[in-house]
């Protein structure tokens, strides 16, 4: 006999949304299970029909995640007006979208999944997931930029970047590791420290590692990847 799951982690899985959009789209009645208006915390199995805005989902048996070296110029949008779209470049069979971004001129590790709790549940702050980059700059890199970068600051009214890793790799070229996602963050980070980036590559994302994947290329998470994330995500 199937086991049954919550709705909200049904339709997660099914790529609509994530689970905490779908609690909202079941509060605001957008959602039916056998005809029906839905209720909140209720279990369904694939027995079950369900529908989300009116059309009818399915859930996913079967998780995908890739791991893609993003070349520079590619964007991380499902827009289809948008050319340089990271979802129309990479052309895979089925539905998928991206965990987090890379803004359009950085490169390296962006992970893409047919799971919407997978998205809000790496990426989400608050769990302090660490991301790590290699990051050159316009400028020779100092202590003093070692330590201004690594204690944090305020990058604007709303926004405050966390303390955070940076280790000296060379003359111009530093190792970051931070557990926030905001916005363009080392760029604006480095800015305020009075110097540019020049290149910026992720390179790991919890415990996958981008390693020497050819830019431009993707592979499928290995079995012991894919259950490092998932485990997080559900505990």
């Amino acid at each position: 006999m199937e086991d049954s799951v919550r709705l909200n982690k049904y339709i997660a899985d099914s790529g609509v949304c994530s689970r905490r959009e779908a609690d909202r789209l079941i509060e605001a009645g957008k959602v039916t299970v056998d005809g029906r208006t839905a209720e909140m915390g209720e279990k369904v199995t694939s027995k079950n029909i369900i529908t989300v805005n009116g059309k009818k989902i399915k859930r996913n048996e079967r998780t995908i995640l890739l791991v893609y070296n993003k070349p520079p110029g590619i964007t991380c949008t499902a827009d289809e007006d948008d050319e340089t779209n990271i979802i129309k470049h990479l052309n895979y069979p089925e539905r998928i979208f991206t965990i987090g971004r890379l803004d359009k001129y950085s490169e390296g590790l962006i992970l893409l999944t047919n799971r919407g709790d997978l998205v809000n549940g790496i990426m989400r702050s608050r769990y302090g997931h660490e991301k790590e980059y290699i990051v050159e700059v316009d400028r020779v890199v100092d202590d003093e930029l070692v330590r201004k970068l690594s204690a944090g600051m305020v990058l604007s009214e709303d926004e405050t970047a966390k303390p955070c890793f940076v280790e000296k790799i060379s003359r111009r070229k530093m190792r970051m590791i931070i557990t926030q996602g905001l916005n363009r963050q080392i760029r604006r980070m480095c800015e305020k420290c009075g110097c540019r980036v020049t290149k910026l590559k992720r390179v790991r994302i919890l415990d996958i590692e981008l390693g020497d994947l050819p830019i431009d290329s993707y592979r499928k998470a290995t079995p012991e990847e894919l259950r490092s994330i998932t485990e997080r995500i559900d505990s």
